[in-house]
C-alpha cells in the first residue's frame, strides 16, 4: 500500500487499533478515517507517533447516511483502497428481537458497508484500480442462535462483496471480505470477559490478512471470503 490513498473505516475502533497502525507501517501515503465518538480518536492518537497522526485525516461523519460519505469520499484526492471495520452486534432470541433493533444492526453492519463501497468504488472505476476489504463474521457463514440479526447483516456484507468481485472482474479493483471469529478487543472483553480471550483473533493478526488483501500483491484474489478464526 506504499504512496496509497485509503479510506479506512473504524479506524479508531477496537479493531482499528490493531489495523491502522498496520497500515501506516505499509507506507500508506494518506489516511481518511472518520469517526463518530471523539473519544476513540484519542485513544488511537495515543499510541501513534506525531509523525504518524500527521498522515491521517480524521472526519466526523454518520456512515448510515449517504451524503456524509459520499461528502468524505469526494474529498479525498483518490481512493485506492477501502479498508470498512465499521460493524457491531447485539444479542437476543429473534422471537423477542425488536424491528427497531434489527433496522439499527442491518444499518450498522449493512447500510455503511453498501455506501462506502458504492462511492469508493465509483472513485476506483475513474482511475482503474482499486482494493476493497470488508468485515464479515464466522457467523455470517455458521450462524448462531441470539444473533440472528447480526449473521444476517453479516452474510449481507459477504454477499455484497462478492457481487463487488464479480462486476469488477476484468479491472484492477479487487473485492474481498475476511470472516473473522471472535476479535480480541477492548469491547469483547468487556462484555464477555477474559476467560477464553487467549484464544480470540488478536486485531494485529486480522490486520495482516486484512493488509495482504488490501495490498498489490493481491491482485489476483477477488470475491473471497476469507476465514480468520483463531483458536475459538
Amino acid at each position: 500500500m506504499k504512496g496509497k490513498h485509503i479510506l479506512l473505516t473504524g479506524g479508531t475502533g477496537g479493531l482499528g487499533l490493531g489495523v491502522t497502525p498496520a497500515v501506516l507501517a505499509q507506507g500508506a501515503a494518506a489516511i481518511t478515517i472518520p469517526y463518530y465518538n471523539p473519544k476513540e480518536v484519542e485513544r488511537l492518537k495515543a499510541i501513534l507517533s506525531p509523525a504518524e497522526i500527521a498522515r491521517i485525516k480524521f472526519v466526523c461523519a454518520n456512515l448510515a447516511e449517504e451524503a456524509s460519505v459520499e461528502n468524505i469520499i469526494n474529498q479525498m484526492q483518490r481512493v485506492d483502497v477501502l479498508i470498512h471495520l465499521v460493524g457491531g452486534f447485539a444479542m437476543g432470541k429473534t422471537h423477542e428481537y425488536s424491528l427497531e433493533n434489527w433496522k439499527k444492526d442491518f444499518d450498522l453492519n449493512l447500510t455503511t458497508t453498501f455506501l462506502v463501497c458504492k462511492h469508493s468504488l465509483r472513485r476506483m472505476l475513474e482511475n482503474g484500480y482499486g482494493r476493497i476489504v470488508t468485515v464479515g463474521s464466522r457467523g455470517a457463514v455458521e450462524p448462531t442462535g441470539q444473533l440472528a440479526a447480526y449473521c444476517a447483516s453479516k452474510a449481507g456484507v459477504v454477499a455484497l462483496t462478492k457481487a463487488i468481485a464479480d462486476e469488477t472482474k476484468g479491472t484492477n479493483i479487487t473485492a474481498n471480505v475476511v470472516l473473522p471469529s471472535v476479535i480480541d478487543t477492548p469491547s469483547n472483553r468487556e462484555a464477555m470477559g477474559v476467560e477464553n480471550a487467549d484464544k480470540w483473533v488478536k486485531a494485529e493478526s486480522l490486520a495482516q490478512v486484512i493488509c495482504f488483501l488490501a495490498s498489490e500483491a493481491a491482485k489476483d484474489i477477488r470475491g473471497a471470503a476469507v476465514p480468520v478464526y483463531g483458536s475459538v
